[in-house]
């Protein structure tokens, strides 16, 4: 996203917290920053993406965070997954200094990022939109307000992300139904991925359980905790859901979260983890 920013001719300015991540995009333009308030200091508009609700916290709170450098002038845009009730807090705050923030979580992979083909699920003020909508643009191909209230493109994103794992399990388990008939992997998932249950998430990932991908798109270890923040924000027991946590925990405690999140897929299809799902929800 930052790559596509700089392609065309925004001046971006940069932290992370792994600094070597940056020097592809320094070497394309970024201007690196020694902190979170120093990227505030120099940019009106502020992305963030980070990992989880904590690490979104760990880099707006500190006297060298974004908290210390928003002014009037600023727009946080929050690009992560974490949890709406945090955000909404953080909005709170982001408000007390003069700025404005929005939730806005980006739906695609690396392939839609790199093309800027994301969907975008934004959850905030209307006006604070229409002030970095340009930008936003270059980053998806579609934006949706989700209404005046932080948390509420969160939201969308975990019931998107909630079937993303649901579509997985289903998937592995119909692989199983196609095998047992002695029908090939590769076969069935060239016959489903014709067929009207095909997804545009399933058409990218589902190849991965017949060759996982050089890179990791996004981690099983990710999945489990949108699937978390989910089950949470249902407010209420969710059957289908609740198995999904339940085999995403599996395949991390057996040391696989690193792995792209097909694994749940293949985790499925290999005959692991299936056992007593009967009932789960009830």
């Amino acid at each position: 996203m930052a790559a596509r920013l700089l392609s065309a001719g925004h001046p971006v300015f940069g932290w992370n917290r792994t600094p070597e991540r940056m020097r592809p995009l320094i070497v394309r333009g970024l201007t690196p920053c020694a902190s979170p308030r120093e990227v505030a200091d120099r940019a009106d508009t502020v992305l963030t993406m980070v990992w989880d609700s904590q690490a979104l916290l760990a880099v707006s709170d500190p006297a060298d965070g974004l908290l210390a450098g928003f002014t009037p002038r600023h727009v946080l845009v929050d690009l992560s997954t974490v949890e709406p009730a945090v955000s909404s807090e953080l909005a709170e705050r982001v408000r007390s200094r003069g700025a404005d923030m929005l939730d806005c979580p980006v739906s695609g992979s690396l392939d839609a990022a790199e093309a800027g083909t994301l969907v975008l699920f934004a959850g905030g003020p209307l006006s604070a939109l229409r002030r970095v909508r340009p930008v936003l643009d270059r980053l998806g191909r579609a934006v949706v307000h989700l209404g005046e209230a932080n948390g509420a493109g969160l939201t969308m994103k975990l019931a998107v992300n909630l079937q993303v794992a649901i579509q997985s399990i289903a998937w592995g388990e119909a692989m199983v139904v196609a095998e047992q008939a002695g029908i090939s992997r590769t076969d069935a998932t060239e016959a489903m991925l014709a067929s009207v249950i095909a997804s545009p998430m399933l058409h990218y990932r589902a190849p991965f359980l017949l060759a996982e991908p050089p890179e990791v798109w996004a981690s099983a270890e990710q999945l489990r905790k949108d699937v978390r923040y989910a089950l949470e924000a249902a407010g209420r027991p969710l059957g289908a859901g609740t198995l999904a946590q339940r085999l995403l925990d599996e395949i991390c405690s057996a040391g696989e979260g690193g792995r792209e999140a097909a694994q749940l897929m293949r985790h499925v299809a290999d005959g692991r983890g299936t056992a007593d799902a009967t009932g789960v929800g009830t």
